[in-house]
């Protein structure tokens, strides 16, 4: 990419002290006629997580998948450690970065979705190597190491040569989530990890995301798990309709909510 590309925002750094890991000017994205974004602006700081809240169809996955560019913004800006995320700037103009660009990009962000979408014919283990060993070039007892390593964090260490139908959902989503650590991620995003999950499985992957933020990660998760946000959470932002409604403390917004929409929606959740 080239001087151009990594163009900072207008955020003041100075007041901050270094640069937000995330910076979202005005996002807007449209899908044809339906504007599922409206000019969302956020900033998440190095080392802190964010959990997005609001009912299905209010943005919080779109925007999620935008920020490592599987989605394609129609307005605003997009940064990610001060990099302009799938687009170079030009002359005040924004052009599109090639596929391997973009791919570069994408390398640095880890994502895990709401299905586990691991290989069904490889181990845990071959699935947490296949991504540094083939995008990265790693080589592979180096990629086996750092696996197992992974895999006895999110504490299944003796599962390694299990292959995805012989776990839980929960130990296939702890799997997911060793699969995207792998690739040594700068931010790691999480779109509703626990809502595919039977009830009595979801703590376990709570706990690993827990460790993952005492250990400094930057983290924007979008989820329905109350509890997590209100002690993990640095922030929380209620979305809904494609805007910010409502941002601030976890407990504060929890506890006392100041929009009417924010106050409905959490009345049936809490």
């Amino acid at each position: 990419m080239t001087g151009d590309s990594t163009t900072t925002s207008s955020v003041d750094v100075e007041k901050t002290g270094r640069l937000p890991m995330i910076v979202a000017e005005r996002v807007c994205k449209n899908f044809g006629a339906l504007e599922v974004l409206k000019g969302v602006s956020l900033e998440v700081g190095r080392g802190e997580v964010l959990c997005l809240i609001g009912p299905s169809g209010s943005g919080k996955s779109t925007f999620l998948r935008c920020i490592n560019h599987l989605e394609q913004v129609n307005a605003g800006r997009l940064y990610v450690d001060g990099e302009l995320v799938g687009y170079q700037e030009k002359n005040g103009k924004l052009y599109e970065l090639h596929p391997r660009e973009a791919a570069r990009q994408r390398r640095e962000i880890g994502m895990v979705f709401q299905h586990f979408n691991l290989f069904p014919h490889r181990t845990a283990l071959e699935n947490v190597i296949e991504a540094p060993t083939q995008v990265k070039r790693v080589r592979k007892a180096d990629a086996v190491t750092r696996a197992k390593e992974l895999l006895d964090r999110v504490g299944l260490a003796e599962k390694a040569n299990a292959y995805p139908a012989q776990l839980s959902g929960g130990q296939q989503q702890r799997v997911a989530i060793a699969r995207a650590l792998a690739m040594d991620p700068k931010l790691m995003l999480f779109d509703e990890p626990t809502s595919a999950l039977d009830p009595e499985l979801v703590g376990e992957v709570l706990s690993v995301m827990r460790e993952l933020a005492k250990s400094g990660m930057t983290m924007v998760v979008v989820t329905h798990e109350m509890g997590f946000a209100r002690e993990v959470a640095d922030e929380l932002v209620f979305m809904d309709g494609g805007v910010v409604v409502e941002r601030g403390n976890p407990r504060e917004v929890l506890a006392n909510p100041q929009h009417e929409r924010t106050k409905s929606f959490l009345s049936h959740l809490l």
